[in-house]
């Protein structure tokens, strides 16, 4: 199975989506590029929301996401600078909160992946840097192994070293689990390396999209 959205439509304050219609089944990256407010950012919010803001299907493993909104956030792994914690509290803290919500949850996971990012899990949340909070919500959400990665400029600012890394535990997480990723990226070189399809947002419309060599 995977991921399907049919005739996505929704509009709010400084956005816009235009019958957006794509399919990504599982064990494929796709890259969703754009300029700013071309409604990159929008698309994956509109799986996370709980209240269902746009009109069409949005589907995960065949069933639409907003029928069993709790139970599909089980199955989605949403890793985003926007995505928010408890900032006085270590992330330890935050995943024993967390981790109530889904009962898959990895403990011995969560450790070894935050000890492979090289971050502290008592780390306070709001001391960390950009960096640190991105892995940290990377091992979060290794550890209760969901069906769909959404990455959401995840390695902006990271060290190129690191990055690489990153992609390499993405891939790992592709090969041991059956699952699919959405990445939205400005880094041309990262889309072209880690996507197997591209697609290509402008102004809500997503003008193009299919295999990574096509478009």
């Amino acid at each position: 199975m995977g991921l399907e959205y049919v005739h996505v439509t929704g509009k709010g304050k400084g956005f816009r989506l235009e019958d957006v219609s794509f399919s990504l089944e599982s064990g494929y990256v796709m890259g969703l590029v754009g300029k700013n407010g071309a409604g990159k950012s929008m698309l994956l919010r509109y799986m996370i929301k709980e209240k269902k803001w746009y009109t069409g299907q949005i589907l995960l493993d065949g069933k639409e996401i907003h029928k069993e909104w709790a139970l599909s956030m089980r199955k989605i792994g949403y890793v985003s600078e926007d995505r928010k914690f408890f900032v006085g509290i270590s992330a330890y803290e935050n995943a024993k909160l967390l981790s109530l919500y889904y009962p898959a949850f990895d403990w011995i996971k969560f450790e070894e992946q935050m000890k492979r990012m090289n971050v502290s899990s008592e780390k306070i949340i709001g001391k960390m840097s950009r960096g640190e909070r991105i892995k940290f919500q990377m091992a979060f959400a290794m550890a209760y192994s969901p069906k769909l990665y959404l990455l959401d400029e995840a390695t902006a600012g990271m060290d190129p070293i690191f990055v690489r890394e990153f992609y390499r535990i993405v891939r790992e997480c592709m090969e041991e689990e059956d699952v699919s990723v959405i990445l939205v990226t400005h880094n041309m070189e990262e889309l072209c390396r880690i996507a197997d399809y591209v697609g290509v947002l402008e102004q809500g419309r997503l003008v193009s999209f299919g295999e990574n060599e096509e478009v």
